[in-house]
């Protein structure tokens, strides 16, 4: 009868273990808005705390069960005990009678029938202890979760707010934004003079009151820019107003910034390889097109920077046309399903990304992201071409950069430090990191 009762008792156990095992069962009624398709910023765990108040009734039964079979299991053990010492006294007696012969060898299998019921005894004494410290550590954890299940509760009687802080001014581009006065780096919403509606992006305001707009950000390869053109066009990636994620704007966007300014804008592009070395350079001019025209690339020149002019195309050695067949100025954007660009096979495909390609490239900024830097034939997959993140004119073809940035501002502004103006290879990289 007792191993039975042990039995039911590791089935209560058993069954515990599986309840505790379910699904978890959010609440997802109550929903927060995607703004401008970089992702929630309001996400709740609400629906931990409902599931948990349902739940803990049950398992507080189960183990008021449980502690009462423990209790009938003691009680049985203190009686089988008891019997036993009984036994051994009656086998004693009659090994002591005057009569010991067949009594005796009874009496001698009564005390092996006894020895082996002690040891059963103390087993199973053993595994009512082991039980009742599982049930002590169960009721721990249960405490412990009904203090979260109040905390939860208190969380989720707040209102749902946005969890990424958005600055109040707004203009139409960064540099708008910080001659409003606006001083800190963060996420502003800006409206071009042709658009429709107003978009987030990350502003990056310096001390001289520059406010650079960042179309670009590689940081570390957390997001992956083998993308369509739909998505290049309206932009992927995460904003955040701590400036630590990566981000394409979007082509679109990028068109509206640039070509309803009357005022040149400069592209600057910021460039860290893996020994934390940063270079940069400026083009001035720049802008992209409309998507009638494939979101062409243009800029009237280099305007300076220690990086090197990668835009220009460059010499590789294998062919008298390279400098022609990868400079970027005046190319079509081109992406995987959508080839735009000046090679008979498709650049975009053979790179896995999104870029204003050539025959195919010199400076590659959408590359495949590549850990430590340096890579091969071999690592760049089916094609075995040069997909890392290039600029040629600091690195060669085969070593992929670790972080870059392309931002614009008005050319107005990019000399301008301290309030004053300056020659442009003075104070092209005054704001250079």
């Amino acid at each position: 009868m007792v191993p039975s009762l042990l039995a039911t008792a590791g089935g209560l156990l058993l069954l515990f273990s599986f309840s505790s095992a379910q699904i978890r069962g959010d609440n997802i009624a109550g929903k927060c808005n995607m703004n401008d398709g970089f992702g929630l910023y309001c996400p709740t765990t609400c629906g931990v705390a409902d599931y948990m108040l349902r739940y803990m009734p049950g398992v507080d039964k189960d183990l008021e069960d449980l502690q009462e079979q423990l209790d009938i299991i003691a009680n049985l053990t203190k009686e089988a005990d008891e019997t036993a010492v009984y036994m051994k006294d009656s086998a004693a007696s009659a090994q002591k009678s005057s009569q010991p012969d067949s009594h005796y060898k009874k009496s001698s299998s009564m005390l092996d029938d006894v020895a082996r019921f002690e040891k059963t005894i103390v087993t199973q004494e053993q595994q009512i202890i082991d039980l009742q410290n599982i049930i002590t550590s169960n009721e721990r954890r249960m405490s412990d979760l009904k203090q979260l299940s109040i905390q939860l509760q208190q969380k989720c009687s707040e209102p749902c707010k946005d969890s990424v802080e958005i600055q109040p001014l707004t203009g139409t581009d960064c540099q708008d934004v910080a001659n409003k006065g606006a001083t800190t780096s963060g996420l502003y919403y800006v409206k071009p003079t042709k658009a429709t509606e107003q978009f987030l992006v990350y502003c990056e305001i310096d001390s001289f009151g520059r406010g650079f707009t960042v179309i670009q950000r590689r940081r570390d390869g957390s997001v992956d820019f083998h993308k369509d053109w739909i998505q290049y066009k309206e932009g992927f990636g995460y904003l955040s107003p701590d400036d630590t994620t990566e981000f394409w704007l979007g082509n679109e966007k990028m068109h509206l910034l640039t070509a309803t300014s009357t005022i040149p804008l400069v592209l600057r592009i910021e460039l860290v390889d893996w020994q934390g070395i940063k270079k940069y350079a400026d083009y001035t001019m720049f802008r992209v097109a409309p998507e009638v025209d494939k979101y062409r690339l243009t800029y009237g020149y280099y305007f300076g920077g220690d990086a090197g002019d990668a835009f220009d195309g460059f010499d590789f050695g294998d062919d008298p046309s390279d400098k022609f067949y990868t400079s970027h100025n005046g190319m079509q954007f081109s992406t995987f399903d959508k080839d735009n660009d000046k090679y008979d096979g498709n650049c975009a495909e053979q790179d896995g990304s999104g870029w204003w390609m050539n025959r195919c490239h010199a400076a590659h900024l959408n590359g495949k992201y590549y850990q430590g830097g340096t890579y091969t034939e071999k690592d760049a997959g089916e094609f075995g071409y040069d997909n890392g993140i290039i600029w040629v004119t600091w690195h060669d073809r085969w070593y992929s950069l670790k972080e870059t940035t392309m931002k614009i501002i008005p050319l107005t502004r990019i000399t301008a430090g301290g309030g004053q103006q300056a020659g442009v290879k003075q104070l092209a990289g005054l704001s250079k990191k």
